[in-house]
């Protein structure tokens, strides 16, 4: 008996360790899973356009043959061999998801993400509700449109919720509350470019879970309820450009977790409280653009975790240098914005300079006087300095060129002097931007024949002493914004000019310089995307060169051009001012004129030759704010249409023989 015993000892012993040495295999995935995959691969066009960024089509991994739970972006429960995750981000996919896809057979999918696709404008099907154990959603920017289905509100296990970067996704109904109100398991919910247009529902304030909340621009208006500040996860609070969004900050306590804070383009206002020097993890603070006003709290700098700065741009008293020198403190920026503080006057000061790591440092008015310190050439990782509108004086030294990774230098409206020689500016290989205009400074604009020049994006040069276009520009196809107005710039306009950046540039002044023509004249300007043209106060004369449709500001008063005007002028469709006056132009107002633009709102064609009838209004639409046709030859009536201009607050017909206005 004890050998029996023994044996059924040894047997019972023994079961555990066989069992563990016994693999576990993965169930395979199931057949109408496969299926319904295949079929919705089907669906969809490749197309490389659809994504941006890195992407690669995911789909093209599957085939009729194999285990759909190895094909890529697809996850199965290892025990059911159900789909429960689907990745198909980035995945260059192009065509509509509607109701009837076989997306919504994958019952048992927990994540679902489709972001940086383009779903041709299709509406967001409500057959999403047919997933009811989704925890993870994520449609951003994928070119959905129309409202957000109100079923969304009905999958209550969600846990992130994306669906941002969809600029024509609208949320009316449900409205935001009624979306989100079962949702209380959320922790992340980015509804960011969503057109949304209503305030931000106080139930949020409940949401005990949520980590992070963006809704950066979708027209959010009211007062934000205070208490989501408080809520005791909350790491990112993201609520820029939201131009009605008022709010205000509460106390703050050392437990908060909030690592960043994003106001910037919103109503916020009142001052900051010392508390906010609690926060410890903070990392970003971006209160740019908006109402906050008093003393900047000393205690900021308890904040050791700061990364990115931006007090710019808001009402703060004016400060002196000692009440700032916590700044000096914050060693981990990258991003310092202090624009429109008031330094009373003051160089920059040297605790500035203990901020290696800053890429972009933005003072632009802030009252700083002095020379470009010597120790701004030591910070080698900025990529943007923007001094502008300050007082600073003296030359700009060549030891700039030290600062390698520079692509932005705006250093305009300053009291700098000296000559500055263009050619030192192509060692900065990473510049992009590169704006002198209004101080005293001359520019040497001679470009090195054996240098490589970088592509610039934008050149202000204005006020600079220049005397011709510079030779720089040939081969420039990148600019969007060039600047060359308030020089002694002469003769013609050179017939090169005309294939300079010709698919990218949007701003154009040339005003106030002595050009008397073109070499070759355009019937219409050649840039494709034009939006400001300015050629006032020079001496060009011949006919009136049209701008491209895309024109929002043209100005091209005060020179000697004659003839009548174009009807080509009719193709600014788009155009918000448009100022001809005093030139030597006649004949008929074209009768487009009176309904052209419904966006326009400045006319001036004062000081010219125009005869004949003022065109009337035929559109209920019109946005007309000001509208100066005096000295002219103009006669008849004011037309009546003229009433249904609502806007209009400046109307001026001197010097005419109209002899009864709006009769």
């Amino acid at each position: 008996m004890a050998s029996v015993s023994s044996f059924f000892f040894f047997i019972f012993k023994s079961v555990p360790f066989v069992l563990c040495l016994v693999p576990v295999t993965s169930a395979l995935c199931h057949g109408h899973e496969s299926s319904a995959l295949l079929q919705l691969k089907e669906s969809f066009i490749i197309d490389e356009g659809a994504s941006y960024g890195p992407a690669y089509p995911k789909i093209y991994t599957w085939k009729q043959q194999g285990d759909c739970c190895s094909w890529d972006g697809v996850t199965c429960d290892e025990r059911s061999g159900h789909v429960i995750g689907l990745d198909l981000s980035s995945s260059c996919l192009y065509g509509s998801i509607n109701s009837s896809s076989t997306l919504f057979h994958l019952v048992h999918l927990r994540a679902l993400n489709l972001a940086n696709n383009h779903f041709n404008h299709s509406p967001i099907p409500s057959s999403l509700a047919y997933l009811p154990k989704l925890s993870y959603l994520n449609l951003s920017g994928s070119s959905f449109s129309g409202q957000i289905p109100s079923n969304i509100s009905e999958l209550s296990k969600l846990s992130s919720l994306d669906l941002s970067l969809n600029d024509e996704l609208t949320l009316k109904t449900p409205n935001f509350r009624s979306l989100v109100q079962n949702l209380t398991s959320l922790e992340e919910l980015n509804l960011s470019w969503v057109e949304i247009s209503s305030s931000v529902p106080e139930i949020l304030a409940n949401f005990s879970s949520l980590k992070s909340l963006s809704v950066r621009n979708c027209g959010l208006n009211g007062e934000f309820p205070s208490g989501i500040f408080r809520l005791a996860n909350l790491q990112a609070l993201l609520l820029s450009v939201n131009w009605d969004l008022s709010g205000h900050f509460p106390e703050f306590n050392s437990s908060s977790p909030l690592r960043s804070i994003q106001l910037s383009h919103t109503r916020f206002s009142g001052e900051l409280p010392p508390s906010i020097g609690n926060l410890g993890y903070l990392d970003t603070l971006n209160i740019w653009e908006c109402y906050f006003l008093g003393q900047i709290p000393a205690s900021l700098g308890n904040l050791t975790r700061l990364d990115y700065l931006d007090l710019s741009d808001n009402n703060f008293e004016s400060h002196n240098i000692s009440s700032l020198a916590w700044i000096g403190k914050e060693t981990k920026l990258t991003l310092l914005g202090l624009s429109e503080i008031s330094l009373n006057g003051q160089p920059l000061p040297a605790y500035f300079a203990n901020l290696t790591q800053l890429d972009s440092f933005l003072l632009s008015a802030c009252q700083i006087t002095g020379p470009i310190p010597s120790w701004l050439m030591n910070m080698t990782q900025l990529t943007t300095i923007e001094l502008s509108r300050n007082s600073l004086r003296g030359p700009i030294q060549d030891s700039i060129l030290q600062l390698e990774n520079l692509e932005i230098l705006n250093l305009s409206e300053n009291n700098l002097s000296g000559i500055v020689d263009f050619r030192m500016f192509p060692e900065l290989k990473r510049l992009q931007s590169l704006l002198l205009s209004n101080n005293q400074l001359t520019l040497l604009a001679k470009a090195n024949r054996n240098a490589t020049l970088q592509k610039f994006r934008v050149l202000g040069f204005a006020s600079c002493h220049l005397s011709r276009f510079p030779s720089f520009l040939h081969g420039q196809d990148k600019l969007q914004m060039l600047d060359l107005s308030n020089n002694n710039i002469q003769g013609e306009v050179p017939e090169w000019i005309w294939n300079t950046s010709k698919d990218t540039l949007e701003y154009l002044d040339l005003s106030n310089n002595h050009l008397i023509g073109f070499q070759t004249h355009p019937t219409v300007f050649p840039w494709t995307r034009l939006t400001y043209l300015q050629l006032s106060s020079n001496m060009l004369r011949g006919s009136l060169p049209i701008p491209p449709p895309s024109t929002v500001i043209y100005s091209i008063s005060n020179n000697k051009l004659t003839g009548e005007i174009s009807p080509y002028i009719c193709s600014l469709n788009s155009v918000y001012a448009l100022d001809l006056s005093y030139n030597n132009l006649s004949g008929m107002l074209p009768p487009c004129l009176g309904n052209f633009s419904p966006t326009l709102q400045l006319l001036n064609l004062a000081g010219n030759n125009f005869s004949g009838k003022i065109p009337h209004t035929h559109t209920n639409e019109c946005s007309l704010r000001m509208i100066m046709l005096d000295s002219n030859q103009l006669e008849g009536q004011a037309p009546r249409s003229l009433s249904n201009c609502a806007n209009l607050e400046f109307l001026s017909f001197e010097n005419n023989r109209i002899f009864s206005p709006l009769g």
